[in-house]
């Protein structure tokens, strides 16, 4: 019995193997493409403007008439300012309202100045004629960058994730997970909208990074290491040498020029500076007061 159970047996195993011989192997999958590592681009200097060396600027935004409004942080230092961009000559100013908060980020949407806090969760409304205080909103974790797009606000947080809020209730409408090559982008600081975009300075860094605003996604990064080292050289000269944090934060676009104005922390100069793939907005002034 056993001898005729294994011969049958073995012409089963001998018929199976043939079979997976003769089966052609399954193809592997494609691998998947690497995502694109966006270009870098280079800010050419058009002008210099002065500007206040001990403001820790925090949010910048240019107002369409040669002024701008500026934010400033550190405990007890912290508050908005108007500007005249030629001068650096202020024109108005207001202390953050809660004497015991850091100051982040500005931006002007319906003549109102909307101004974050760092670690407070509240956001101040400013009226722009008078520099009063004329509302407060609640959020939820940290408050770094803010800007518009001209319905909303956009604010950064410090994550990878900028939120778009509303301008009269402050809540959340949508948000976007910023990303280059693939990866997250941490550290999202001052912020700017211009030309369908938005430009994001990265903390401790000397890059811009311009974004997509629908998938978040890096489309250039913009590299201002020169204008540090030349601020740095400057500042050095006058024997006030910059401090690590004293770092590029500040992005103001001006729409009749289609330039941006950056700075930074501590710095002694505005640049204005022209960037590739931004231009003119209807070829004049916007005032966004």
């Amino acid at each position: 019995m056993r001898a005729a159970c294994f011969l049958p047996l073995l012409s089963l195993v001998s018929l199976n193997t043939g079979l997976a011989q003769s089966t052609p192997p399954a193809s592997s999958p494609a691998p998947a493409a690497a995502p694109a590592t966006p270009p870098t681009l280079i800010a050419s200097v058009v002008n210099r403007f002065p500007h206040d060396r001990a403001a820790f600027t925090e949010g910048f935004q240019y107002l369409g008439d040669g002024t701008y409004i500026e934010s400033t942080g550190l405990v007890g230092e912290s508050g908005v300012r108007r500007a005249e961009l030629k001068t650096g000559k202020v024109l108005g100013r207001v202390a953050t309202p809660l004497a015991t908060a850091f100051g982040e980020g500005v931006t002007v949407l319906g003549g109102l100045a909307y101004h974050l806090t760092w670690q407070d969760g509240l956001a101040f409304a400013f009226d722009m004629a008078t520099m009063k205080e004329v509302g407060r909103y609640r959020y939820q974790g940290e408050g770094w960058g803010l800007t518009t797009n001209g319905k909303d606000l956009i604010m950064s947080n410090g994550t990878p994730t900028l939120v778009w809020r509303d301008p009269k209730t402050f809540a959340v409408k949508r948000s976007v997970v910023v990303t280059s090559g693939g990866q997250p982008v941490k550290n999202l600081n001052e912020l700017e909208y211009a030309g369908g975009s938005v430009y994001a300075n990265i903390w401790l860094t000397d890059r811009i990074a311009r974004i997509d605003p629908q998938t978040g996604k890096v489309t250039a990064w913009i590299d201002v290491s020169a204008l540090t080292r030349e601020v740095s050289a400057n500042a050095a000269k006058l024997g006030k040498p910059l401090t690590f944090d004293d770092i590029p934060n500040g992005i103001a676009y001006v729409p009749e020029r289609g330039t941006l104005l950056l700075t930074g922390k501590r710095w002694g100069t505005i640049f204005e500076v022209k960037v590739p793939g931004l231009g003119l907005t209807n070829g004049r002034s916007q005032p966004r007061r």
